[in-house]
């Protein structure tokens, strides 16, 4: 692409959380100099979602906004302001305060968290996904509420950790048979669901909510839980409404169905994060990654192809981490398909790893409290190497020496 077109093309985003604003920044990394426009719905400084769930809710950090300097990047910020369409032929896109011409547009809208029905509006009820969200948490932290955790994933845990550590009495209340029943295998999370009780959370499985009243949940078996508060976890979903009738192809999921580079169906329309599927020829499916990484990593693929970089595909190795009941927890892969499980260590022990194979390639591994392995076993899925499966099981042997 030319110097000239450059200097010429506007560059608008939408969604300014981690994958709207690291795309603005790569493009800068990457030379490019012509007039970016970022647009958050929210009216706060652009800032990282993680340490919501974390550190600002017990209020230990006062501010988790990204340490970008937007107006010496050139970057026009446009906050407060929701998009409510896209009309790819003018290329336009419409906002409450009128229309917003572009030239690239990129879509990183990330995802909106799944509402417990029958609970909107109903007092005391929360959600966890926003700075304002975490905000209004902090005081039933702080006055010791009686809090009920609808959902026992990542988030639900991340919550009832803080809850605990506030002094909170905590009940989660999880639907399936063990928590993160849709992302684990149920040996893995056995283990895991002890933790709960180990904290002095209760866990209760198998435990549908029928209604949710000021003060109280009742669950479909008739149990009574008291609440001073509730918070629900029970996942999310791609935050793509907006785009209706613009002709922009969509998963079932409502993910949008980006290309290997983050293009979508639309000329000129990228998109990136929570609120985009792509292909992986890694793991031969399409994905729908709702990490903080993939918000990070996949902003560079956008920015290099605005800018006719040479990049490969995008084809990351998927990668998260949390923080949950004094433990450390990291996951990287996807393990699917794998037809092979390997533990390093005891699971009753504080640290251990678990190993997928598939025809002897690694292409997952969980560790918890183990960050060797999870930095060793990550480069083996990342490069296809073969283990040795008995010496991958040998929690004393380095993952890097197992190789076949």
């Amino acid at each position: 692409m030319s110097e000239q077109k450059h200097a010429q093309q506007h560059v608008v985003i939408v969604g300014a959380g981690m994958a709207g604003v690291q795309t603005a920044v790569a493009l800068r990394e990457q030379g490019f100099t012509g007039p970016v426009t970022l647009i958050g719905a929210e009216p706060h400084q652009p800032y990282d979602r993680p340490p919501l769930s974390k550190a600002v809710l017990l209020g230990k950090a006062e501010d988790s906004a990204f340490d970008v300097d937007f107006e010496e990047l050139g970057v026009e910020l446009r906050l407060g302001l929701d998009v409510t369409g896209l009309r790819a032929s003018d290329h336009e896109i419409d906002t409450e305060a009128g229309p917003v011409a572009y030239d690239t547009l990129v879509v990183a809208t990330g995802a909106h968290p799944i509402v417990l029905p029958g609970a909107e509006g109903v007092p005391g009820v929360h959600l966890l996904r926003t700075l304002d969200d975490a905000v209004r948490l902090g005081p039933v932290l702080e006055r010791r509420h009686d809090v009920v955790v609808v959902g026992a994933g990542w988030i639900g845990a991340e919550f009832a950790t803080a809850a605990r550590a506030a002094g909170c009495a905590v009940t989660v209340v999880e639907a399936a048979e063990r928590p993160l029943a849709g992302a684990l295998p149920a040996e893995v999370t056995a283990p895991m669901a002890e933790w709960y009780g180990e904290s002095g959370a209760e866990l209760l499985v198998h435990a549908r909510v029928a209604t949710v009243e000021p003060g109280r949940v009742v669950l479909a078996d008739g149990r009574e839980l008291p609440a001073d508060a509730v918070v629900v976890g029970i996942g999310a979903h791609p935050a793509t409404g907006w785009l209706a009738g613009s002709g922009i192809a969509l998963d079932a999921s409502g993910a949008v169905t980006a290309d290997e580079r983050l293009r979508t169906s639309l000329p000129d329309v990228y998109a990136v994060g929570d609120c985009a599927s792509f292909p992986s020829a890694r793991y031969g499916r399409r994905l729908l990654v709702h990490h903080w990484d993939n918000a990070l990593q996949g902003p560079r693929t956008v920015a290099a192809t605005i800018t006719g970089a040479e990049s490969g595909p995008y084809d990351p190795v998927p990668y998260f981490w949390s923080e949950q009941f004094g433990r450390f927890v990291q996951y990287a892969g996807h393990h699917a398909d794998a037809d092979e499980l390997l533990w390093r260590g005891d699971p009753a022990d504080e640290a251990w790893s678990v190993l997928w194979l598939r025809a002897g390639v690694p292409v997952a591994l969980l560790a918890v409290g183990r960050p060797r392995d999870l930095a060793q076993g990550r480069k083996l899925v990342e490069t296809a190497t073969p283990v040795d499966p008995v010496r991958a099981a040998d929690p004393s042997v380095p993952l890097k020496a197992a190789v076949a």
